[in-house]
C-alpha cells in the first residue's frame, strides 16, 4: 500500500478541525487532512493485521502448531462472533443458561452413551512383533489324555494357545563380561584358559550394537553424549568417541545399499522434495576464511515412489534441493518420461537441467490462508472448507482404491468445478479490489492465483499429489537431529548420518524392521557388496536361508 501523504498538525489545530466536522463548516484543506487521517489508520490497521500474523506464526514456530484442521482454525475464528452473541442474550438467555447448568450438575456423573470410548493406550500380544516368543507346553497333559476332572473326557489342543506378555527394561546397549577358567600345570607351567562360548562372537561390539547405536541417533534422535550418560548409569559405560567409531564402522559395511537406494529413487515416477537449514562446524569454519563462497547449508529430504514403493533420502550440504534434485535425475534412465515433482513454491526447489512436471503443494497454499483467517474470517472460511471438500475427495479415492485414471476422472468431476468456483471468487475479490492487495488475505490470494497451474496439477494428471506432506513429515528426522544435536561436525559425518537416515525412514515407510535390516545388512555384507540391489529393504528377506522349526 502507498504510505499516506505526511501531514504535521498541533493539538490546537486537531481540535479546531473537528469543531469544523461538528459544525458542518468545513474549510479549504479539510478534505486533505481527513483523507491522510483515513488512510493513515487503514495503514496502521493493515500494520497490525500483519504484524498480529507474524506473531502467530512465530508461536507456531517456536513452540509448534497444535493443528491445522479446518474446525479448529475456524473455531478460532467463531470466538470473538460468539461472545458478541452471548453478550446480547438479555435476562431469559441467563436464565436458561442456569437451568442447563443445573441440570448439567444433575447429570455430571451419568456417562454420556453417544460418546465414542477413547482407546485405553494398551496394545495386545500381535503388537509386540520384536518380542521374542517362547512356547510351553502343559507339564501334566497332552492332546489326546484324559480329563482330569471328568471321566469320561479327553483334552484336546485348542486352535488358540493363551498368550502373556512380559516386558522388562534393560540398557539400549547390552555388554555380558565372561570370566574364563584358567588352570596352570604346576610343573611346566602351561596356562590352560577356558573357551568362549560360540555366541560370544569373535568383536567386542557386535553388529547389533551398531544398529542400536544408528537407530538411536539417527533414527531418534538421540545424542551421543545423552545415551553415554544413560549407559553409565545403567552401569555398561560406552564413550561417544566410541560410539562414532562404531557407527562409522557399521556405515562402511552397508553403504553400498545408500547408493542403490538413490538410484532407485532416480527411476521415480512421483518425487518430493523439500529443505531445512543443518549446520555443519567444519563448513562454518571455512566460511569464516572465504567471503565469496555460499553460506547456506540444508538437509534435503527427497521422497520418491516407485511402484507401489517409497523411498526417503536426505542429503546434507550446501547444496539445496533444486541442485540435489538434478543429482539424482542424472541417474534416472533414459527413456523415462519426466517425472512429476511435488515441492513447495520456492524456485531454489526445482532443477534447471531437467524436464519434470511440476505439482506445488496445496496445503502451503492453504496455509497462507489459515495465518490470517483471524483477521479475515468470513474470507478465509469458504477457502478453507473448499478446500477441505477436496481433500474428501481425494481420500475417498484413497479408500476406494481407485487407479490412477480414476482418480483424475474423480477429481476431474468431483473437485475440479470447487477449485473453478474458487478460482473466479479469488479473482473477483482482487479484481473487485474488495481487499487491499498487499494485505495477509491479498498476498494470499496472490499465492495461489500465480501458481494456479502447478497447484491444481491433480486435475490433469494421472497419480498428481495435492500436497508434499509427506516430505515434510520425512524431514522431521533431520529436524529432529538439528533440534538435539544441533549440528554435525564433519561433512563425512552428515554423510554418515544422512545414509542411516535414509535407510531407517526407508524402513518405516516400507514397514520393515530397521534394527533387524541393519543387523543383517552387517552380516552379509560382502553379498551386500556384490549385490546391493538384493538387499533392499523390500526384498532382503528373500537371500536368507529359510529359518527352521
Amino acid at each position: 500500500m502507498k504510505a499516506p501523504k505526511r501531514i504535521d498538525l498541533n493539538l490546537q489545530e486537531v481540535d479546531a478541525l473537528l469543531e469544523r466536522v461538528a459544525a458542518g463548516s468545513l474549510k479549504e484543506g479539510d478534505y486533505e487532512i481527513i483523507k491522510a487521517m483515513a488512510e493513515t489508520i487503514r495503514v496502521l490497521s493493515q500494520a497490525v493485521d500483519e504484524k498480529a500474523s507474524s506473531i502467530r506464526r512465530l508461536l507456531r514456530m517456536l513452540f509448534g502448531a497444535s493443528t491445522e484442521k479446518s474446525k479448529n482454525v475456524l473455531k478460532e475464528t467463531d470466538k470473538d462472533n460468539k461472545k458478541d452473541e452471548k453478550e446480547s442474550w438479555g435476562a431469559e438467555a441467563s436464565s436458561d443458561k442456569s437451568k442447563d447448568s443445573s441440570e448439567k450438575t444433575d447429570n455430571e456423573n451419568k456417562p454420556d452413551k453417544t460418546t465414542k470410548r477413547k482407546g485405553h493406550g494398551r496394545n495386545g500380544a500381535d503388537a509386540y512383533t520384536g518380542a521374542e516368543k517362547i512356547s510351553m507346553t502343559c507339564s501334566r497333559l497332552k492332546s489326546g489324555d484324559p480329563c482330569p476332572l471328568c471321566p469320561k473326557g479327553k483334552v484336546y489342543e485348542m486352535k488358540f494357545p493363551g498368550v502373556v506378555v512380559r516386558v522388562v527394561g534393560k540398557a539400549p546397549v547390552q555388554a555380558t563380561v565372561y570370566e574364563l577358567q584358567k588352570l596352570r600345570c604346576n610343573l611346566c607351567g602351561e596356562v590352560f584358559t577356558a573357551e568362549l562360548p560360540e555366541k560370544a562372537g569373535t568383536e567386542k561390539y557386535d553388529e547389533t550394537a551398531g544398529s542400536m547405536i544408528a537407530l538411536l541417533k539417527y533414527g531418534s534422535g538421540l545424542p551421543f553424549n545423552r545415551l553415554e550418560g544413560l549407559q553409565d548409569s545403567l552401569g555398561i559405560p560406552l564413550a561417544a568417541s566410541t560410539q562414532w567409531d562404531i557407527v562409522e564402522q557399521t556405515a562402511d559395511r552397508i553403504h553400498p545399499v545408500y547408493r542403490e537406494l538413490i538410484r532407485q529413487a532416480a527411476q521415480g515416477e512421483v518425487i518430493y522434495n523439500d529443505d531445512t537449514t543443518m549446520k555443519i562446524l567444519a563448513l562454518m569454519k571455512s566460511d569464516d576464511n572465504d567471503e565469496s563462497s555460499r553460506k547456506g547449508m540444508f538437509t534435503t529430504g527427497i521422497l520418491s515412489t516407485i511402484n507401489g514403493r517409497k523411498i526417503a533420502l536426505f542429503l546434507t550440504g550446501r547444496k539445496h534441493a533444486g541442485e540435489n534434485m538434478a543429482d539424482l535425475l542424472e541417474q534416472r534412465q533414459s527413456g523415462l518420461s519426466p517425472p512429476i515433482q511435488m515441492c513447495d513454491a520456492l524456485s531454489r526447489n526445482v532443477p534447471k537441467e531437467f524436464e519434470i512436471i511440476l505439482a506445488n503443494c496445496l496445503a502451503h497454499g492453504r496455509r497462507k490462508f489459515v495465518d490470517v483467517a483471524w483477521n479475515f474470517p468470513e474470507e478465509c472460511r469458504y477457502v478453507i472448507e473448499t478446500l477441505g471438500q477436496v481433500y474428501k475427495n481425494d481420500e475417498i479415492a484413497k479408500v476406494q482404491n481407485m487407479s490412477p485414471q480414476q482418480r483424475l476422472v474423480f477429481h476431474q468431476a468431483e473437485s475440479g468445478p470447487l477449485m473453478e468456483e474458487l478460482k473466479i471468487w479469488l479473482n473477483e475479490i482482487l479484481n473487485e479490489k474488495k481487499v487491499e492487495p498487499n494485505s495477509g488475505l491479498g498476498q494470499a490470494i496472490s499465492y495461489m492465483l500465480n501458481h494456479w497451474e502447478p497447484l491444481t496439477l491433480f486435475l490433469r494428471v494421472p497419480n498428481a499429489p495435492l500436497d508434499n506432506n509427506i516430505c515434510e513429515q520425512a524431514l522431521k528426522k533431520a529436524i529432529l537431529h538439528r533440534k538435539n544435536a544441533l549440528f554435525y561436525k564433519t561433512e563425512h559425518g552428515a554423510y554418515i548420518g544422512d545414509m542411516f537416515m535414509s535407510l531407517i525412514h526407508t524402513c518405516n515407510l516400507a514397514d520393515v524392521n530397521p534394527f533387524d535390516y541393519l543387523t543383517t545388512l552387517q552380516k552379509h555384507s560382502s553379498e551386500v557388496f556384490k549385490n546391493p540391489q538384493n538387499w533392499m529393504p523390500w526384498n532382503y528377506k528373500s537371500m536368507l536361508p529359510p529359518v527352521t522349526p
